[in-house]
């Protein structure tokens, strides 16, 4: 049974603001270069200066008139220093390019009407760049007018003098990078990786299908968020663009991935040999598993990946039809069938046990 997703609409508000005012704004689709669009620097400038964009919440508001079909608070830099505890370190979550993350509590008492919530809170750097206010106005812009299961959600925004701040829902077991590659806690089963996989899909599969489609464009272990019953939710918009409509629905993006300390290799041109060979398939299974897994998922799921990887961009399959195929792998029969079975047939002398075919 399709996945059945409802989108919200969306228009081209915030870009056509920025054209308004002779501001570059025109970021290439992630094609041409095996960095991050985040670590490229811009390719043109800005015709007019930093005042152009919005610089105080009634600014933003007024922005986000026509496309907010989320309420945001506008929090005071204040608030947020009582929210983070003065931004203590021990609240500290991470960090990069962008800033700096903290986590933070609402409490009833700090603002009339206000529930208690833990938050996460985005401080960006105080480089306070042209490109560094935008993404964070993108931020606000999409994540303000966009709402989904699978998309983290924005709580509300700072915009005050030199300080641009996001306010989040707090995800409590952090992102799936940090799942993955930690040596402190457990790998993740099996049944939680397809999990992740599936509630991912569903987020780009409802950016891919709004009204006016949105392209991610930042899509990474990193930026995957869960809850504490692993739930994934997309975060980090501030590379998103508006996607094209009409007969023009396609976009062609360049796959990246790089790993290895003493060389640079490119991770997926690794792979995808691998991913069809089912000899050689598990061998790239991660070794931490040890075996617990459903082999016919693991082919399931790297087919998949395969495709999604195609080096021809129209022959990769829709984000809709990924959801369909990773739905089935979220079935727990998919584990329980491989597993060996040992039927006790009773009536029969001590000792004479009789197993399923094909059973150990």
């Amino acid at each position: 049974m399709r996945t059945k997703m409802k989108a919200q609409k969306s228009n081209n508000t915030f870009f056509e603001y920025l054209k308004n005012q002779n501001a570059y704004w025109e970021p290439s689709v992630y094609n041409e270069k095996s960095e991050s669009p985040k670590d490229q620097s811009p390719s043109g400038r800005p015709t007019e200066d930093d005042r152009k964009l919005p610089s105080n919440p009634e600014e933003v508001e007024d922005l986000r008139r026509d496309s907010a079909a989320n309420p945001l608070i506008a929090f005071t830099f204040g608030e947020l220093k009582l929210i983070t505890g003065n931004f203590r370190q021990d609240h500290l979550l991470g960090g990069g390019g962008f800033g700096s993350v903290y986590k933070g509590l609402i409490t009833k008492d700090l603002r009339e009407g206000l529930h208690p919530l833990q938050v996460a809170v985005k401080v960006h750097d105080g480089d306070n760049s042209y490109q560094g206010h935008r993404e964070w106005l993108a931020e606000v812009i999409f994540l303000g007018q966009l709402s989904h299961p699978n998309l983290v959600k924005l709580i509300g925004y700072c915009c005050e003098d030199e300080q641009r701040v996001l306010i989040y829902e707090y995800m409590s077991r952090g992102s799936v990078e940090n799942n993955l590659f930690s040596r402190v806690l457990l790998p993740l089963p099996w049944s939680i990786r397809m999990k992740i996989a599936y509630g991912a899909a569903k987020g780009l599969a409802f950016l891919h299908e709004a009204e006016k489609p949105v392209i991610y464009r930042d899509f990474k272990t990193s930026n995957i968020l869960l809850d504490q019953d692993y739930n994934a939710k997309l975060s980090d918009f501030g590379l998103a663009k508006d996607g094209p409509i009409g007969d023009k629905t396609h976009v062609s993006t360049r796959i990246m991935g790089t790993y290895g300390p003493a060389r640079e290799q490119n991770l997926t041109d690794w792979a995808i040999p691998l991913l069809k060979e089912k000899k050689k398939l598990l061998n790239i299974v991660d070794p931490r598993l040890e075996g617990d897994y459903p082999v016919k998922g693991v082919h399931k799921a790297a087919m998949l990946a395969y495709h999604c990887l195609n080096r021809n961009p129209k022959a990769r399959p829709l984000m809709r039809d990924i959801v369909d195929s990773l739905e089935p792998l979220q079935e727990p029969e998919d584990v329980q069938n491989e597993k060996p079975v040992l039927t006790v047939i009773r009536g029969v002398a001590d000792g004479q046990l009789k197993g399923k075919e094909g059973s150990v």
